[in-house]
């Protein structure tokens, strides 16, 4: 079974940066085209693609709103990817999370949609405030 696990959220000042680890079981990234994607949910408003990573093949896409702000890597060989985030902005601040996509076909050719990803973490939240 996949199983998908967050981490490194917490309280960061606007204009700083934090970095999220998703660490993944029950797959392996070396070997399989799947693809990882980040995501993030404000309170009252719905959940919205950040990014994603076609791991075997090494494609990335991010949303327009993070272009030149959010990073998106993978380490395959230890199914861990992760998520760079610098110049954060108070609107920045949700639950992000990271998924699973069996197939990673839909990150590969630019997309990032909720419909294609299979497994979820539990989530880490972000603050972005005084």
């Amino acid at each position: 079974q996949v199983q998908l696990v967050e981490s490194g959220g917490g309280l960061v000042q606007p204009g700083g940066s934090l970095t999220l680890s998703c660490a993944a079981s029950g797959l392996s990234l070396s070997v399989d085209y799947y693809a990882i994607g980040w995501f993030r949910q404000a309170p009252g408003k719905e959940r919205e693609g950040d990014s994603c990573i076609a791991t075997k093949a090494g494609i990335t896409h991010y949303a327009d709103s993070m272009k030149g702000r959010f990073t998106i890597s993978s380490n395959n060989a230890k199914n861990m990817v992760y998520l760079h985030m610098n110049s954060l902005k108070p609107e920045d601040t949700a639950v992000y999370y990271c998924a699973s996509a069996d197939s990673g076909y839909g990150c590969y050719k630019n997309k990032n949609n909720l419909e294609d990803y299979d497994y979820w973490g539990q989530g880490t939240q972000v603050t972005v405030s005084l």
